[in-house]
């Protein structure tokens, strides 16, 4: 792991959607957030990619990505990931390529394999062609690295007739490997890629140490990367005080909780559904989200994620992410801030800065 003044700190942007708001205003935010975070001094921006939910905007991170890397000029624009199994690996690296011909070094690909939705979107996403085997993935990852930088092995079903993804940019993406268990990162070890972990879920870390651990021992040397990079991406909400920081994640909470809460509603009475609503679409502020009624279920839930996240005053923040960079071995953290108001999650934002001492852009 490097040095604390060398830990380099990024951010993770989920283009949140607040009630009352449209998907438009999230998507604006995320512009807004990634010029002030660029100012700030953080090292890069990632978009995700979510589909079929009233939570986040981000559907398209790279169209996004384009958004928000012609309003920037210094942080490096990428994605959290692109959902590689919903597309040709052809088409992903013409997009990127297209991208880096615009932004020449600025720019970072992740990759993931998981669906960023539930299985129907998925099937979706795919209609009328039939799904993905997930089974393909690795080979998907391959066939992007090789589109992006030209070099078609000779054994490939399309050497023989030169399929090229077009533009010609001078330079190419890093390629990233994201993951949240051992599957992404033994890939990434063995083709020689980074690979970062998502521990913002906040059920995610009790092994994800132990998966970057894998990624470092069984990594090979490529073209690509010589040693082995891990990125640790983090949940946080840092304020001036715990209480203050803790009270603000509360919308954050009761929006993880929605998808218990609806499984839970199942097998309610109607009385019980009276009793405990599912919570409107959208974040709600956090005078709302403290006072919604929730069964033990979903309490129980949320406490549950409570020691993933990492909530507090900036001295605490500091601690925590320097604590869970450490027990990753990772050179990189990415910090994910979901709360109601964009000017608390962009304080949240300042305060870390400030306490990495984080050297400002003009």
């Amino acid at each position: 792991m490097k040095s604390e003044e060398d830990l380099t700190l990024g951010v993770l942007d989920q283009s949140p959607i607040r009630r009352g708001e449209t998907g438009a205003d999230g998507l604006k935010d995320t512009v807004k957030l990634a010029q002030a975070t660029e100012k700030l001094g953080y090292a890069r921006y990632w978009v995700a990619e979510h589909h079929n939910t009233h939570s986040f905007a981000g559907t398209s991170p790279e169209v996004l990505i384009g958004q928000i890397a012609a309003r920037t000029s210094a942080i490096t624009v990428g994605s959290g990931g692109v959902m590689l199994p919903h597309y040709s690996a052809l088409k992903v690296a013409e997009q990127f390529r297209v991208l880096e011909s615009f932004y020449p070094g600025r720019l970072e690909l992740g990759v993931g394999r998981a669906p960023g939705s539930d299985q129907i979107t998925a099937a979706a996403l795919s209609y009328p062609r039939p799904q993905m085997d997930i089974g393909r993935f690795p080979q998907q990852v391959l066939d992007l690295l090789s589109f992006l930088s030209g070099k078609i092995d000779k054994e490939h079903v399309f050497s023989s007739i030169r399929v090229q993804a077009g533009p010609d940019p001078e330079t190419i993406p890093m390629v990233w490997l994201l993951g949240s268990s051992d599957f992404s990162a033994r890939l990434a070890a063995l083709i020689g890629l980074p690979f970062a972990f998502a521990d913002f879920f906040g059920s995610t870390g009790r092994h994800g140490p132990r998966v970057a651990e894998i990624y470092r021992n069984e990594f090979q040397p490529s073209e690509y990367l010589k040693e082995p990079r891990v990125n640790v991406t983090v949940q946080a909400m840092c304020a001036p005080t715990e209480k203050d920081a803790l009270f603000m994640a509360t919308s954050r909470n009761l929006g993880k909780a929605g998808s218990i809460l609806e499984e839970h509603r199942a097998k309610m009475s109607e009385s019980e559904k009276a009793e405990y609503p599912l919570p409107p679409k959208g974040l709600l502020p956090p005078e709302e989200a403290v006072k919604f009624p929730l069964p033990d279920r979903a309490k129980e839930y949320i406490e549950s994620l409570r020691d993933g996240y990492i909530d507090g005053d900036p001295v605490q923040v500091k601690r925590k992410i320097l604590d869970t960079a450490k027990s990753y071995g990772a050179q990189d953290v990415s910090v994910v801030t979901t709360c109601f108001s964009y000017e608390n999650r962009l304080r949240s934002y300042q305060l870390i800065a400030e306490a990495f001492c984080l050297e400002t852009r003009p």
